[in-house]
């Protein structure tokens, strides 16, 4: 295991940043690229706070369950037949095999190394060959808990045991997204992208929240959005991002017939993105899945009102993939160059008080909210 950054390397990372964005350094570049640094995230930030998995479709029948990575850690949740949610590391106790892989439907939970068999609330009922064992109680033993909840149609998992429930931390984010997205809980998954970036997960956050780089990179967007309306909120842990849809034609999709016209977007703290692009009713998981410090993973899932797209929807997974992506993978990728040179420590925030795309404040909030997490792992 990398070893945490020094007592020293600690106070010194906020140095430049400033609670108000209109006199804020950047996140150290060093943030970016230091294993150290990638460590701390790791425990301080993915294994303590929520992490995304699926939306409820995927568990909502007594026996469903499905298979998770958090925070390198190998997880599995399921739905019991007293139809509670619950979610354990996915090791047998015996000699810690991984018990399921994938997601389906299962009345147990069998071992496939030994076949130690658990219920689906975690107890173990049978261990084979083990009558002539001492001080042996299959009762005394049960998988480790993680914490587990529903949150707007979607299921999270926290593997930090304190944490304080999600709908408490997140404020009105449930209720905002419920009032743009009443039917979130009806939609179906129709189809997953998947990308593999050359740059830290930060820097991908940071692109994601703000346009400010749209205009220069993301010409197809902004006549997809009408730029003027363009706004982003930051609260505790989250932030929305709001557009209604362009009036006049545009070269990324037509929306010409859309019945949903509002571009929403929420961040949540600290790999969730959910979107809502005009067209049918929608939502788009984007999560970002930290893997080192110059590389993250990205799901791109999205769950519309059927199963197969319509050819609106068809066009506008085509502009995602092959317009939209590519270039925000080409700017992450190129910062994350740049930050690993001796060129660049931190830059200045760009910051519009009247809360516009255009605007880095969203940003300076994540920076903060990293600092903060980093000011509790501090040795």
């Amino acid at each position: 295991m990398t070893d945490l950054p020094s007592p020293r390397q600690f106070a010194q990372i906020r140095h430049g940043y400033d609670p108000d964005p209109r006199r804020s350094l950047s996140l150290k570049a060093d943030a970016y690229t230091d294993n150290a640094w990638f460590e701390a995230d790791r425990q301080a930030i993915l294994a303590k706070h929520w992490q995304w998995v699926c939306h409820v479709e995927k568990l909502r029948t007594p026996g469903d369950y499905v298979t998770a990575g958090i925070a390198g850690q190998p997880i599995v949740i399921t739905r019991a037949g007293d139809g509670l949610l619950r979610a354990f590391y996915n090791v047998c106790k015996h000699r810690a095999h991984m018990l399921l892989t994938g997601a389906g439907n299962t009345s147990r939970i069998m071992c496939p190394y030994h076949a130690w068999v658990y219920r689906l609330s975690g107890e173990l009922v049978r261990a084979p060959e083990t009558d002539a064992l001492e001080d042996f109680d299959t009762n005394d033993i049960c998988l480790d808990q993680v914490k587990v909840t529903e949150f707007a149609g979607f299921v999270f998992v926290n593997l930090d045991p304190d944490a304080a429930p999600l709908q408490e931390v997140a404020g009105n984010l449930e209720t905002e997204i419920r009032h743009w997205a009443p039917d979130i809980e009806n939609l179906t998954f129709a189809r997953r992208l998947t990308y593999d970036i050359k740059s830290n997960w930060k820097n991908v956050v940071d692109n994601f929240l703000e346009c400010y780089h749209c205009p220069t990179a993301h010409k197809d967007f902004c006549d997809l959005v009408d730029m003027d309306t363009y706004k982003v909120t930051t609260y505790g842990i989250y932030s929305s991002h709001m557009a209604e849809a362009g009036t006049g034609a545009n070269s990324a999709y037509d929306v010409s017939n859309a019945t949903v016209r509002t571009h929403a977007v929420w961040w949540l703290w600290p790999t969730t993105c959910l979107m809502r692009y005009p067209g049918r009713s929608s939502m788009i998981v984007l999560n970002v899945v930290p893997v080192g410090p110059d590389r993250t993973l990205e799901t791109y899932d999205f769950y519309l009102e059927t199963p197969d797209p319509d050819p609106m929807e068809v066009d506008a997974m085509r502009y995602i993939d092959e317009v939209l992506q590519p270039e925000d993978i080409g700017l992450v990728e190129s910062v994350q160059r740049g930050m690993s040179t001796p060129a660049f420590q931190q830059g200045r925030i760009v910051h519009d008080p009247e809360g516009s795309g255009k605007s880095e404040h969203a940003v300076h909030h994540f920076h903060g909210l990293v600092l903060d997490a980093y000011g509790t792992a501090a040795p």
